[in-house]
């Protein structure tokens, strides 16, 4: 996403509008709001999710830049207000129509998906029932 995505461009568009810290809890930089505020679109997270997410996911820290042993992720209320700035200044649309236009610009599209953590011990993998998209609607246990 590093490669595909202007990050830079779409921060400075954020950025004219961003308020700075005053009193309180120290923002959280601009750079990863706006990929948590990405994260959350692409796998459709909300905003308790996309906080859980971070502190379980060394890679997705990675992804916004935030070491856990320096500064706290973000918290959901961090997150949650987020978003109103970003459509009160109308830049919901313009910054996910960049990232598209990028994207598509490349033969890429994001759809919705969903994260999968292999290396978690809790994960449990179900079997799935055999297709029956055939001809005669049968299982087949080889598919």
């Amino acid at each position: 996403m590093e490669a595909v995505i202007p990050w830079s461009e779409l921060e400075a568009r954020v950025a004219l509008h961003d308020p700075k810290a005053s009193k309180g809890r120290q923002p959280v930089g601009l750079s990863a709001m706006l990929r948590i505020y990405f994260l959350q679109h692409w796998f459709a997270l909300s905003n308790p999710c996309a906080e859980d997410a971070l502190y379980e996911s060394p890679l997705l820290r990675g992804f916004f830049g935030i070491d856990l042993g320096r500064v706290p992720a973000p918290d959901e209320t961090t997150i949650l207000n987020f978003c109103p700035l970003l459509e009160a200044n109308g830049l919901c649309r313009e910054t996910l129509g960049a990232a598209n236009h990028s994207l598509s610009s490349k033969g890429l599209r994001i759809a919705t998906g969903t994260i999968a953590d292999a290396t978690n011990p809790a994960a449990t993998i179900l079997a799935a029932p055999s297709s029956t998209s055939n001809a005669n609607q049968k299982r087949q246990p080889a598919a």
